[in-house]
């Protein structure tokens, strides 16, 4: 989780290796907010129920990071197979989602380009890797080798305790308040889990694209030989 309420972490700061510590799963998996800072997660869970008491609502914005992902999923060719579009597609297709960036997104187009693209290095035991993960580990529409980093902006719910003015759609007369239907305040942290899994199809679909065959025992093969 980035943020909830406005509250969180600042993700402007360029995107590297060393963001994701080994340790980070646990602590997600531990936080009520999948927040990987205990001092966050407090106060995220302090402004749903500042929302809570106030009869109102909160959005936020969350991370998945795909890590072990090997280069060339995708294609740099065909619009519909460009696996940022398939990516944007699955994760704008989660209700109440409305913004996805891949890497440093939104930053990186008030950034020069100087400070946003990702260094290319070659490493002495033969592998390649960049200096940092700007473009979220896909350029041109394909998985360069770096971790797949999607952040995702997710809206209020709008079903408020104290509902806003709407319109009777039977009548069609003005009403003060619509209905009270329900008393969610903050859907973000489990828009957050099903964002896991919409990464984990996309990315499988691709992978089976690339390296499938009539068998596990054959894709894997197909894997190894390509030598990623």
């Amino acid at each position: 989780m980035l943020s909830i309420g406005g509250v969180g972490y600042d993700v402007a700061s360029p995107l590297t290796r060393d963001a994701y510590p080994a340790t980070m799963w646990d602590t997600v998996e531990a936080s009520p907010v999948r927040c990987t800072d205990g001092a966050l997660t407090e106060k995220m869970i302090a402004r749903i129920l500042e929302a809570k008491r106030a009869g109102d609502t909160c959005g936020g914005t969350f991370e998945v990071v795909a890590f072990g992902v090997p280069i060339g999923l995708g294609s740099f060719a065909q619009w519909d197979r460009r696996l940022s579009a398939r990516l944007g597609m699955a994760m704008m297709s989660i209700p109440s989602v409305k913004a996805m960036e891949i890497g440093a997104g939104f930053t990186a187009s008030r950034t020069p380009g100087s400070q946003v693209h990702d260094v290319l290095r070659h490493a002495e035991d033969g592998h390649w890797y960049h200096l940092t993960n700007n473009a979220g580990g896909i350029e041109g529409g394909i998985t360069n080798g770096e971790p797949v980093v999607v952040r995702v902006g997710v809206k209020p719910i709008p079903t408020l305790a104290h509902p806003l003015p709407s319109v009777d759609l039977a009548t069609g007369e003005n009403i003060d308040q619509s209905r009270y239907e329900r008393s969610d305040v903050c859907v973000v942290p489990a828009a957050g889990v099903v964002g896991e899994a919409m990464m984990a199809i996309v990315l499988s679909e691709a992978f089976i694209e690339k390296f499938g065959g009539d068998s596990l025992d054959e894709m894997t093969r197909n894997y190894r030989s390509a030598a990623l």
